[in-house]
């Protein structure tokens, strides 16, 4: 798909992506092999909906900072969660999830990649989500 060529993984600094509805229940598009899972996606909603409100009950962000999440079967730990965004790290490898209004994007970096470059690609991508209506 062009949004992963172009967007994310043709930047040579993600590796893998998925982006995924807001709600968690449907993966609009994702790289060959990466397939989170739905327990792992309802996870996600539940801490970036805490994230986005603090009146909301913050448990999910307790735990996920506690235990750490999981994507694609593997776990990540939760190195800081901000709003719309939850990063993450695996070893030398990470993930970067952002909201936008109607989905949310999982990139994920390799070891050879640079943590704050993928970061940045993956809020750009989700700033022009946000401005096309998504």
């Amino acid at each position: 798909m062009s949004w992963q060529r172009d967007s994310l993984v043709g930047t040579g600094h993600i590796d893998q992506a998925a982006i995924v509805s807001a709600a968690g229940d449907s993966v609009w598009a994702a790289s060959a092999g990466f397939t989170p899972k739905p327990a792992e996606l309802r996870t996600i909603v539940a801490v970036l909906a805490a994230a986005e409100d603090d009146r909301k009950d913050q448990a999910p962000i307790s735990t996920a900072q506690a235990e750490g999440i999981h994507v694609a079967g593997d776990r990540y730990v939760v190195a800081r969660i901000e709003g719309r965004s939850i990063y993450a790290r695996k070893g030398r490898s990470g993930i970067c999830i952002t909201k936008t209004k109607q989905a949310f994007i999982l990139a994920h970096h390799g070891e050879a990649q640079v943590a704050g470059n993928a970061s940045s690609t993956t809020e750009a991508l989700a700033d022009y989500l946000i401005k096309a209506g998504y």
